[in-house]
């Protein structure tokens, strides 16, 4: 198989990388995934699916705007898709807080999304102190889960910034720039950076979780799933801040 480019907006190259995605290692997880769209939800639209994938250091931005349904539905010579990698629970993929992109893929896509690891609920579970609210990925980042070099992290929140600048409406952005195409250059940094550092902060809380705790946390995600799909879920408000235990 030819070299994957980084973004993948071709029938032909969502069903290669669906085969590339085939037999990895399982633990750590290889697949590190996120979602970016505009109010990502059942009520808005999926823009930009991001993979990391660990083994090879390396992460592609599927463009769900172009291909639409056809991104998971096509097969790659293996007669898998990437549909079937998201429903399978013998691939590990790890997203941090799995409810807002289970709500997308589901209401948009019919995706059963199964074998996930909710690095946002292994946070808390081995967080000392109170575990009543959860924290987001950038204030574990920020505070140094991720063990980030000072040039990492320096990049990381140039990167960050310069999102925000784009997407963000407080600062005169908008979210339909994640539409935009060609992909814009701090865009396709921003998605990229999302998903690169999340295997370190799943490999320091996987070596926190006690025996317990990792059943704590694989039910309370398969809970965080359920709930996603049901009919009246509703991914924004202060309710989604509040943990599980």
């Amino acid at each position: 198989m030819s070299q994957l480019p980084d973004i993948i907006d071709t029938h032909t190259d969502v069903g290669s990388l669906a085969d590339s995605l085939l037999d990895l290692p399982t633990n750590p997880p290889s697949l590190y995934i996120d979602i970016e769209g505009v109010n990502l939800s059942r009520h808005g639209t999926v823009s930009i699916l991001q993979i990391y994938v660990l083994p090879i250091d390396r992460t592609y931005l599927v463009d769900i705007h172009t291909l639409k349904g056809l991104a998971f539905t096509t097969d790659g010579s293996r007669g898998q898709s990437l549909k079937d990698i998201f429903e399978s629970n013998a691939i590990p993929k790890a997203f941090f807080d799995i409810r807002n992109d289970s709500d997308a893929l589901y209401s948009h896509f019919g995706i059963h999304v199964a074998g996930i690891a909710d690095i946002q609920l292994m946070e808390l579970a081995t967080r000392t102190g109170s575990k009543r609210c959860i924290n987001g990925l950038a204030r574990c980042m920020e505070r140094g889960d991720a063990a980030m070099s000072y040039a990492e992290k320096a990049k990381w929140a140039e990167n960050k910034e310069a999102g925000r600048k784009l997407f963000d409406p407080k600062r005169g952005g908008s979210y339909e720039v994640f539409n935009v195409r060609p992909v814009p250059e701090n865009i396709k940094e921003y998605c990229m950076q999302d998903v690169k550092f999340l295997p370190r902060l799943w490999q320091r809380y996987d070596a926190k979780l006690t025996p317990l705790w990792r059943i704590k946390v694989d039910r309370a995600t398969m809970d965080r799933i359920q709930l996603s799909q049901g009919a009246s879920f509703d991914g924004k408000g202060r309710h989604m801040a509040l943990g599980p235990w």
